[in-house]
């Protein structure tokens, strides 16, 4: 592949992956009270999660896997941008590898761990029911919160803004994408800590809608992005 269909690729992909996160997203609100449910008890949300049958996992499984458009996303950015300042976009591809990783671990206890778990809950006794809870609630602060939320969002944050910055002071016109980047990052790493102080809270809901709105922004750049040149910076 050239490099200039490597940068539109990418950019599909980040256009196509915000469309359809917000279609996962969409699903899961209404079946599944999400992403309230997040801090709800065992009890409640394993029995609620089986009770969204086999289409519902499957939904699940889509989601845990969609992060994989940070990839080519990351090298898409890489290659269009490195010409300006290749250290910057090195460090914004390494980002956007561990967002992918980081977000897919955190979503995919859902359709596999949480899964068993329901399935081991429904027919527990209740001692056994409390040590499934607690198990339920371990997974959910180590892979959801620390692995998924804060360091999955950390990472794809610090990718928008690298990008944007980057962006800024390359010779492209519409600046304003850039800023709207700088401003969406900005949102995602004050919203990531959403779970340590409710301060943070409607940060982290504005975040909901500029993350994706830029994702598509910056995506349709990408794949209107003309033939690459390397004059690079450092």
């Amino acid at each position: 592949m050239t490099t200039r269909a490597i940068v539109r690729f990418g950019g599909l992909c980040l256009a196509g992956g915000a469309v359809a996160f917000l279609g996962v997203f969409a699903y899961l609100a209404v079946r599944f009270n999400y992403p309230d449910v997040l801090d709800g008890p065992a009890g409640t949300v394993l029995p609620n999660l089986l009770a969204t049958g086999r289409q519902g996992r499957l939904v699940w499984a889509v989601y845990a896997f969609l992060p994989l458009i940070w990839l080519p996303a990351g090298v898409a950015a890489y290659e269009a941008l490195a010409p300006v300042r290749r250290g910057p976009m090195r460090l914004a591809l390494l980002f956007a590898v561990v967002s992918a990783l980081a977000m897919m671990l955190g979503l995919m206890r859902w359709p596999s761990l949480h899964w068993h778990l329901a399935l081991a809950f429904e027919n527990a006794a209740p001692q056994e029911q409390a040590v499934l809870a607690a198990v339920f609630d371990g997974l959910n602060a180590y892979l959801g919160n620390y692995i998924g939320e804060f360091l999955g969002e950390l990472c794809f944050s610090a990718f928008f803004l690298l990008t944007s910055i980057v962006w800024l002071e390359s010779s492209r016109p519409h600046k304003w994408i850039g800023w709207v980047g700088v401003g969406t990052a900005t949102s995602g790493l004050a919203g990531m800590f959403r779970n340590v102080t409710g301060v943070v809270a409607p940060i982290a809901t504005l975040n909901n809608y500029l993350l994706p709105a830029f994702m598509i922004v910056l995506g349709v750049a990408l794949v209107r992005w003309p033939v690459v040149t390397d004059s690079a910076g450092a």
